[in-house]
């Protein structure tokens, strides 16, 4: 289990939410909440919700049953905009970078919220637009520095190996300054290494910045070695929720998925 001190009050509480497509339910009563400073782990089969899940919170689906609360507000439905407005930002399990455009300018579309000047100000590139990108800028330099991608800060991303795609991804959502980072499975197709990597940015993005992460992961070691707290789904339901030690150990977690082998 990840050492984590900073843990305070409950950030997002997820209540009874059901989501269905069709006959096909998603997600059948989920309820669970995540505190703030601590990573928590959305972990499951293939087909288990986590991904509905996430797209839930964040607005990109709006369930039929059941509320999110978030920082006090609660909420029968949100848009993603709005989601990212209050401090919600969000990787994907799929790569959505601009592939044409470079490592500064993709992770500058992370600070596209917090823009005040308008469109003309902003095409005029004078006066308060032009400080304005200066500050924002100060931030998105920061963020490269932070994931060391300093040497690739000019190179367009398309031209990246995939794990460094995977890193700038992450700068573009640290841009927006989120309070709950949401990562949909930010290590697949990664080797050992680039694993290693990725999971040593999460934990200082959530010791450094002090940014609560709810994360979709398949590899059961990095889940147990930096969640503080694991969700289970399985086929829509919720199966366990508990500290790693306390969730490897329950039979029915084994059953539906630590004994199964995924690719």
């Amino acid at each position: 289990m990840a050492d984590h001190r900073n843990i305070g009050d409950v950030l997002l509480n997820v209540e009874g939410i059901s989501l269905s497509f069709g006959g096909v339910k998603a997600l059948n009563n989920i309820s669970f909440d995540v505190r703030k400073g601590e990573i928590r782990a959305i972990i499951g089969p293939n087909g288990a919700g986590k991904s509905s899940m996430l797209n839930c919170i964040n607005g990109f689906y709006h369930p039929q049953e059941g509320q999110i609360t978030f920082k006090g507000a609660t909420r029968k439905q949100m848009q993603p905009h709005e989601a990212a407005a209050h401090g919600i930002a969000r990787t994907f399990q799929n790569i959505a970078l601009f592939k044409g455009m470079s490592t500064l300018d993709n992770i500058m579309t992370g600070r596209n919220l917090k823009m005040k000047q308008n469109f003309l100000m902003q095409a005029l590139y004078f006066g308060p637009a032009q400080r304005e990108e200066m500050e924002h800028r100060q931030v998105v330099e920061k963020v490269i520095d932070f994931l060391e991608i300093e040497a690739i800060r000019k190179t367009p991303v398309g031209r990246l190996p995939y794990g460094l795609q995977k890193r700038v991804e992450l700068g573009r959502a640290l841009a927006a300054e989120p309070d709950l980072l949401l990562l949909d499975e930010p290590m697949a197709g990664m080797n050992h290494e680039e694993k290693e990597d990725m999971c040593r940015y999460i934990l200082d993005v959530n010791d450094q910045f002090g940014t609560t992460i709810v994360l979709i992961e398949h590899d059961m070691s990095v889940v147990m070695d930096i969640s503080d707290r694991v969700v289970v789904l399985d086929y829509g339901k919720m199966l366990a929720d508990g500290v790693p030690d306390i969730v490897r150990a329950n039979q029915d977690v084994i059953d539906a998925y630590l004994g199964v082998t995924h690719d």
